[in-house]
Formats: structure tokens, C-alpha cells, sequence
């Protein structure tokens, strides 16, 4: 069962490495453990010294920071102190503990709680740090648009300033790494890459070992998925370095894992179980549940790979409990995919499906059309942020030539005359066009209504009835003098509606067949098939838009036929994209009716079928697809000619989802 590319599961964590701001606060803190009074002292130091930025606090508290009560308690003594630096501080460092231990919810609000306080004070640095920290926490849940808003106003906000400082400037290697990973979810590689290298310029360029971390692990993780293995590997044992240069466990076991899957795609299985145990063993003493979660399900896929199965349903089970108990629905896709794998070795097929479903329903809600292109708009919306940049800092160089400029003035007020000229003119002839679709529209419209209130038609149906009256059969001349008005009825309701519910059109041919058939003395077996998977209430199509193929099949195939008349009309599905509507008689075929209709004197002239197709050109234009009609001559083995078969396929996937 080779229906699955696997990926790797922790391609959220690479993604979440690219913006974590606060990624390690507490990255040497197991270097760094004062004696009691260390914290008492520097609480002191606080009141007297009370920083305003970011950089000289994290000097003073970052050996801290990963404890949740100290925290707790400069949060607390800030808040006495009004001291709204320090309390903005606590609160991003607790967000950051909270989030390490996957408690999503309670991390978000703290530091949405950090970013009020640093809006109210209007403090430029904590308000990035914060806002980065919200779209770390958000990746972390798998929600890209959320994380993708925020990560946008931390660097709305770091581009702002003309002299950053070193935080400001690394929060812009941060959002350049962003930037990187929105390519990779596009699968631009090559963009990402770009972007990458951009962001590892400047954290060379401040010494950031952590930053060095982040983008050397998502250089490899582009190189890993375009399938340049050696490059990814020897990206991710750079990353690993730096990750124990600070003594980084969670780091340690990012970087563990990645090697790990790349090991693996290698064949190199016995190398990639002991470094994914290793993984394991980190991600099980820090308590994350995320990679607690990735690194069962990657030794579980090893061992699936080492044909040792029983440990890897265990493994792969653990990992998908863990991921469904946190919500981790990336986890999950992964999970669920090598489980349907190793049940499938298994011959264990219901299962193997079971899980197959169940990774495509969540993989479903992660990668939608939607999220796909509100992603592509946020690197539009970047690319122009930066040429606006450009723009505004050649129009201060243009300050200089404003002298000229203003000599120039008359020029460009007739330039915009003849620009408003032009763009009136186009304004124009733009409404002449509409007003003219809107008039064919409606031509259409009034042509169909013709044809479906044909006078021959409710003619002959009115005097079928009135002699069902005069033979005083008043049952007859009832039943269809109520089939006759409910058909004339939905002709009027529907001739005043652009379109219809497949439900209603084949309701409307039920009533118009009825009718038409009293003029073949009720000889014409009808049959309408509907396939179960098909829903006709939610399918939409131009109303009455199949009565002419009905009424060609009556009288071009059936008509001139003595006996054994049928119309069979079919709707069913062959592709996601197109409903597929049949109307197939046994009728003379089109040849022998052709050669029939040369002979009369008088020549029934069908005009219903371009109409119909002028109709469904116009309806079309609201679709991803235009419709087609094909239609097939029906031959015996002896070549004789018994009937036509008219497709319709009708488009039903709407344009509206492009930009929805």
C-alpha cells in the first residue's frame, strides 16, 4: 500500500523553530543554577535599576526564566511596583513555560496579557516579543492563519524602526525565517532557501547561536523534502551543534529526530532507532508532549521498517494517543498514515483503511484550499511591504527635485485629465459590455420561455385533455389538467430564475413528460435514475435546461417509431468536477430522422437546443469548468441505428472558492 509520501513528523516543530522569538529564555539555565539568594538579589536590583528594555532584564532573569513560581513572583512584585517592563517580562517567560509543557490555551492569554500590558505602555520590544511568542504558540497548534496574523504585526512593527536594536533586529531574522517557512508550506523550496540565508546573515552577524540553530535546521528540512539528503544531513548536524554549544535538550531533540527520519529515508535503520530512542529519552524528561508525541511515532516507523511490528503499533499508538489528547493534528496525519502502512503488511485491510480515512479527514482541516491561499497572500503582502519601504525612501531622495517637480506641475494635471479621459472610457465601453451580456442574458431568457411555452405544446395538451372530457373521462381530464397547470406553473417560476436545484429540474420533466405522453396515447416508457452519491437539492443548473433534449428525443426519435418507446434519463458522477446528466431513447437515431424531416412539408425547426447551449456557455462562467454536450448514435452488431444518447455535463465546482 504505497499510497503515502511520508513526511516527517515534526514538520510543525521546524516550522515552529523558525519563529520561536522565546524559543530557549532558559537555554543555559541548567548551566546556571545561583544559589537561593540569587533571585532575592536581583528582585532588589530590580526596584533600584527597574530597565526599560528587553535585552538588559533577560541579562538579570533569564537563569529564571524556566521557573514557573520565581516567575510567578516577579510578575507579582512588578505589578506592586507598577513596574509594567518587568511584569510583561514574567508573563512571556510563563506564556513560554506553559507552552513547553503544552498547555496551548493558558499560554496564549498569558501572552496576550504581556502584549496588553506592552501596547498600553507602548513599549515597541515587548510588544514584538509578544506577538511572536502568541504565533510560536499558535504553530505549535498547527494553526497557520493565526500564527501567520501575528508573526505579521511583530514584523509590521520591527520594520518601523529606523535603528533597531539587537532584539528589534533579531526579531527581523526571526520574521525572514517566517517569511522561509510560509515558501515551505507553498513548497517553494527555492524561495525558502533565499529567505533562509537572509535570516542566517544577521544572526551571524549578532552571534546568535540560537538563531544559528533555528535556520541551519530549516535549510535542512528544504534540502530534506527536494530530496537532497546529504545536504539536509549535514544542515541538521549543524543545527545539532549549536544546540549543545547551549545546552538545548529541546533542541537536542528536534535535531535527533530530523536526522533520525533522514536515516531512515537512507535505509540506515539501526543508526535511526538509536538516535530517535535517544530523542525519546530527551523528549520524555522535559515533559513536551509534542515531541513526545513525534518521537514515538518516528521510532514506530523505524521499527515498522525493521519489520519489528508489534513495537511499532505500540509506539505509533502511543504517539497518535499523546497527538489526540493535545490536539497535535500533524502528529495525528503522521501517525494515522504509518499505522494504515504496517496494517496493511499486516493484511489487516479494515483497519488500514480506518486509519487512512482518518489521516485524510485531519490532514484536511490543516491543508485546505483556504489556508493554501491565505498563506500566498501574506508573502504578497510581505514582498509589497518591502517595496513600499523602497518606494518611500526614494521618494525622501526625490525631496531634492521637488523645484523641478513643481515646474512639472501642469503636465501632470493634464496627464491625469487625459488619464480620467481614458479611464471614463474604459468605465464606459466596461458598462456598454456588461449591459450588453445582461441584455443577451435576458434574450436568452425570453427565447427559453418561447420554447418552453410552446403554443403547439399547450395547444395539443389542451385539447388531449378536452377530449378526455368529451370520452367523459373525468378522471383522466382531472389528473392531467393538474399535471398540465403544475408544468405551466414551474415553467412561469422558473423562467424568472437564472438557475435551479437538479432536485426541481427533474421533478419539472417528471410533470412534462406526463404530459407529452398523452399525445403518444401514454406509449413512452420514462424512467428517471438518480446514483445514490449524488445530491440533486444541492447541484445547481440553468432552469428547464433539459426539456430540449427530451423533446427531441419524442419527436425526432420516437415519433415516427411504432412500438416499444423508452426514454431513460440518467444522473450520475464520473468526475468531482462535472454532474453527469444522460438522456438515452431507442428511438429511429438522428440519420433516419434526418432523411424523415428532409420528406415533410412542414418542418418542426428546433431552436431549443442553441438556446440551450448559449445558456449553459453562461453558466459556465461562474464555474472552474465549462460544460460539454456529447452526443452518441446507438448501433446493433447488425449497424442499424437504435437510438441516441445525449450527455450533459453540468460543471458544479463554483469559481467562488477561488477567492473565497
Amino acid at each position: 500500500m504505497n499510497v503515502f509520501k511520508t513526511h516527517g513528523v515534526i514538520l510543525s516543530a521546524k516550522f515552529l523553530l523558525a519563529t520561536c522569538i522565546c524559543f530557549l529564555l532558559s537555554v543555559q539555565s541548567l548551566l546556571a543554577q545561583d544559589d537561593p539568594n540569587s533571585f532575592k538579589q536581583d528582585m532588589a536590583n530590580l526596584e533600584i535599576l527597574r530597565p526599560k528594555n528587553f535585552s538588559t532584564l533577560d541579562s538579570i532573569f533569564k537563569k529564571h526564566a524556566t521557573d514557573s513560581l520565581k516567575m510567578k513572583s516577579l510578575i507579582k512584585a512588578s505589578k506592586t511596583l507598577d513596574y509594567v517592563e518587568g511584569e510583561s517580562y514574567g508573563l512571556n517567560a510563563l506564556g513560554v513555560i506553559y507552552r513547553n509543557i503544552s498547555h496551548y490555551e493558558a499560554s496564549i492569554a498569558t501572552h496576550k496579557k504581556a502584549n496588553a500590558l506592552a501596547v498600553e505602555n507602548d513599549n515597541l520590544e515587548f510588544k514584538i516579543i509578544s506577538l511572536n511568542n502568541i504565533g510560536v504558540v499558535y504553530r505549535r497548534m498547527d494553526l497557520v492563519k493565526p500564527a501567520l496574523d501575528f508573526h505579521t504585526k511583530a514584523l509590521d512593527f520591527a520594520r518601523s524602526v529606523e535603528n533597531p536594536s539587537q532584539t528589534i533586529a533579531y526579531n527581523i531574522a526571526v520574521s525572514q525565517n517566517s517569511i522561509g517557512n510560509i515558501y515551505l508550506i507553498l513548497e517553494q523550496y527555492e524561495l525558502a532557501l533565499k529567505q533562509f540565508e537572509k535570516s542566517l546573515e544577521i544572526e551571524k552577524a549578532l552571534s546568535n547561536r540560537l538563531g544559528l540553530a533555528i535556520n541551519y535546521q530549516n535549510i535542512g528540512y528544504a534540502y530534506e523534502s527536494q530530496g537532497d539528503l546529504n545536504n539536509a544531513l549535514r544542515n541538521y548536524k549543524l543545527s545539532l551543534e549549536f544546540n549543545e554549544q547551549i545546552n538545548s535538550n529541546l533542541g537536542r531533540v528536534i535535531c535527533y529526530n530530523s536526522i533520525g527520519q533522514v536515516y531512515i529515508k537512507q535505509k540506515k535503520y539501526i543508526d535511526a532507532k538509536i538516535i530517535i530512542e535517544k530523542a525519546l529519552q530527551k523528549a520524555l524528561k522535559i515533559n513536551d508532549q509534542f515531541y513526545i508525541a513525534a518521537s514515538y511515532i518516528n521510532l514506530g516507523w523505524v521499527q515498522k521498517e525493521m519489520g519489528k511490528l508489534i513495537a511499532s503499533e505500540d509506539n505509533l499508538k502511543k504517539g497518535l494517543e499523546v497527538a489526540k489528547q493535545f490536539n497535535l493534528n500533524l502528529s495525528i496525519v503522521e501517525a494515522d498514515k504509518h499505522l494504515s502502512e504496517l496494517y496493511d503488511k499486516t493484511n489487516n485491510y479494515e483497519a488500514a483503511l480506518n486509519h487512512y480515512k482518518e489521516s485524510v479527514a485531519v490532514e484536511k482541516t490543516i491543508n485546505n484550499d483556504r489556508n493554501l491561499r491565505y498563506v500566498n497572500d501574506v508573502i504578497i503582502q510581505f514582498e509589497n511591504e518591502a517595496k513600499n519601504n523602497e518606494i518611500k525612501a526614494l521618494a525622501t531622495e526625490n525631496q531634492v527635485w521637488k523645484t523641478k517637480l513643481e515646474r512639472n506641475k501642469k503636465v501632470f494635471w493634464y496627464s491625469m485629465l487625459v488619464l480620467a479621459i481614458i479611464v471614463g472610457v474604459l468605465v464606459a465601453l466596461y458598462r456598454t459590455r456588461q449591459l450588453s451580456q445582461e441584455k443577451q442574458i435576458l434574450t436568452l431568457e425570453q427565447d427559453m420561455l418561447r420554447s418552453q411555452m410552446n403554443p403547439h405544446f399547450i395547444f395539443n395538451s389542451l385539447n388531449s385533455i378536452k377530449l378526455y372530457i368529451i370520452n367523459n373521462e373525468k378522471e383522466n381530464a382531472v389528473y392531467y389538467l393538474n399535471k398540465f397547470s403544475k408544468l405551466i406553473r414551474k415553467i412561469l417560476v422558473a423562467s424568472s430564475e437564472k438557475e435551479n436545484s437538479l432536485e426541481d429540474e427533474l421533478d419539472t420533466m417528471r410533470l412534462y413528460m406526463n404530459i407529452e405522453n398523452i399525445r403518444f396515447s401514454n406509449e413512452i416508457d420514462f424512467d428517471i435514475h438518480v446514483d445514490d452519491n449524488i445530491n440533486t437539492a444541492n447541484i445547481k443548473l440553468p432552469s428547464l435546461v433539459l426539456q430540449p433534449f427530451l423533446e427531441n428525443a419524442l419527436w425526432h426519435g420516437l415519433s415516427s417509431k411504432k412500438e416499444d418507446k423508452k426514454i431513460k434519463l440518467h444522473v450520475y458522477r464520473t468526475e468531482d468536477e462535472f454532474v453527469m446528466i444522460s438522456i438515452k431513447d431507442n428511438g429511429i437515431g438522428r440519420v433516419q430522422s434526418e432523411k424523415i424531416n428532409k420528406d415533410k412539408l412542414i418542418k418542426r425547426k428546433s431552436v431549443g437546443i442553441a438556446i440551450t447551449k448559449a445558456r449553459l456557455a453562461n453558466f459556465s462562467k461562474d464555474y472552474t469548468h465549462d460544460y460539454h454536450i456529447d452526443i452518441e448514435d446507438l448501433y446493433d452488431d447488425n449497424k442499424i441505428a437504435i437510438g441516441t444518447n445525449v450527455i450533459v455535463k453540468i460543471p458544479t465546482r463554483s469559481n467562488v472558492l477561488r477567492t473565497a
